[in-house]
């Protein structure tokens, strides 16, 4: 009966996530630079992942606890009991550009819902559901003289730039081992959102002009898959060094695309009133998204119960995405990050801070974006907690806490810097379900 229960409850936790996800209809990111693309991408990464600077292509069992680490399937063949990884995410960031003041902004969501079922001794199941990228951002260029010229007309004109939306990834993966150092994985998942952007251009000083818009919308879904190999090489019992590498492939996604023109006027109070016309409606039901293939290389070195260090290397093909068949301009990605974790005395039971896991590291990120001629880069530091709660003889629960402390973009040729932390938070169980009582 128990066994009965517990599946239910999982049935239950997914489907209110799901719903949950799919109602969330509002930007969960403020950033000029998710502009470009489909929106800024999500490192698929879970919170004890990202305190370490986002290394997880060579990582599984962190200290011998159990992880559904979807960034590498393969290491879902280290899963030995039944694992549940629900977490939140916040975003703070402030947005600063070189003759005007600063702008805050802070956004709130679920992050992830994961699980992972072992199989047999050496293979299991992860399934779950996880942004894939986020769309938000909202501002304002202004243009004097009314493009004339003349020193007298004081007519300016404002181009308005506004995007909201997002995607999410639902992933099936299943991980197995080959002998007692090789393991093989891989994920099909389930991609689906829409991302709406728009470009306004208004003359707010001259009675009677018509204001225009541009409106874009893309509803998109299609499938994805991801794949991975892990091997380990043992040094002594609790001693291991870890190689990992996996990859997104890159497939294409549908998309009902629609652009729209249209022209309005705003009242004496600034309040935007019906649009009069719409100069073009175009839809394109077949249209199709080209995702970028992306490669990850990583290697990590563990004492069970004592420490891990690890470094990750990503190359991201971004120059190939391509929404309608329009390539978006965007440039090779590179990523590197470094970090780990520390244990001071994993069985303590005088002092409980000897058994929190801390977690360090440092991200460095040469982006897709080229803009005014200029390299976009991301430098991070991160840090993070592993906080463990009682458990039982076959319960184990963790809380796992992670900051991002970083910044993008720069002050030169008039783009914009922003100043971010990340928050993420999540509740970790693992245990033994699925037994076969003697009785029940």
């Amino acid at each position: 009966m128990i066994k009965y229960i517990r599946f239910v409850i999982i049935l239950f936790l997914f489907t209110a996530t799901a719903l949950g996800v799919k109602a969330q209809s509002t930007a969960t990111t403020s950033s000029p630079y998710s502009r470009y693309g489909i929106g800024d991408i999500d490192p698929m990464l879970m919170p004890q992942n990202v305190g370490m600077g986002g290394i997880g292509v060579a990582t599984n069992r962190i200290n011998n606890f159990n992880n559904a680490n979807s960034l590498n399937p393969a290491s879902y063949a280290s899963i030995g009991l039944t694992v549940i990884d629900i977490g939140l995410y916040g975003k703070f960031n402030t947005l600063e550009k070189s003759g005007q003041s600063s702008q805050s902004n802070a956004n709130f969501r679920l992050s992830h819902i994961a699980f992972g079922l072992p199989i047999s001794k050496r293979s299991a199941i992860s399934f779950g559901l996880m942004p894939y990228s986020e769309l938000g951002y909202n501002y304002r260029q202004v243009s004097p003289n009314f493009g004339t010229g003349l020193p007298g007309d004081t007519s300016a004109v404002n181009y308005i730039y506004s995007g909201d939306g997002g995607l999410s990834k639902f992933y099936l993966g299943y991980g197995f081992g080959i002998g007692k150092h090789l393991s093989i994985g891989g994920n099909i998942s389930y991609i689906f959102g829409n991302l709406k952007e728009t470009q306004s251009t208004e003359v707010p000083s001259l009675a009677g002009v018509l204001n225009s818009r541009i409106e874009e919308g893309n509803s998109i879904n299609g499938l994805n898959y991801d794949y991975g190999i892990q091997y380990s090489v043992d040094f002594s019992e609790k001693k291991h060094l870890t190689f990992g590498y996996s990859a997104s492939a890159n497939t294409k996604l549908n998309t009902v695309n629609s652009y729209i023109v249209s022209s309005y006027y705003r009242n004496g109070t600034g309040d935007e009133g019906v649009a009069t016309d719409s100069i073009i409606n175009n839809q394109q039901p077949s249209a199709k998204i080209q995702l970028p293939s992306i490669n990850r290389f990583g290697i990590a070195f563990q004492n069970d119960g004592k420490f891990l260090v690890g470094a990750d290397y990503t190359m991201s093909n971004w120059s190939k995405l391509t929404v309608a068949g329009v390539n978006k301009g965007l440039r090779d990605s590179k990523t590197f990050n470094v970090g780990g974790q520390f244990t001071p005395n994993i069985n303590s039971l005088s002092s409980y801070f000897a058994a929190v896991d801390y977690r360090l590291g440092f991200i460095y990120d040469q982006t897709y974006l080229r803009v005014n001629n200029t390299d976009i880069k991301r430098y991070a530091a991160t840090v993070g907690l592993g906080l463990p709660l009682r458990a039982n003889n076959s319960s184990f629960y963790k809380i796992n806490i992670a900051a991002e402390i970083g910044k993008r973009g720069t002050l030169v040729n008039s783009l914009v810097k922003e100043n971010y932390v990340n928050v993420h938070l999540s509740f970790t169980l693992n245990d033994k379900w699925f037994q076969k009582y003697r009785f029940d």
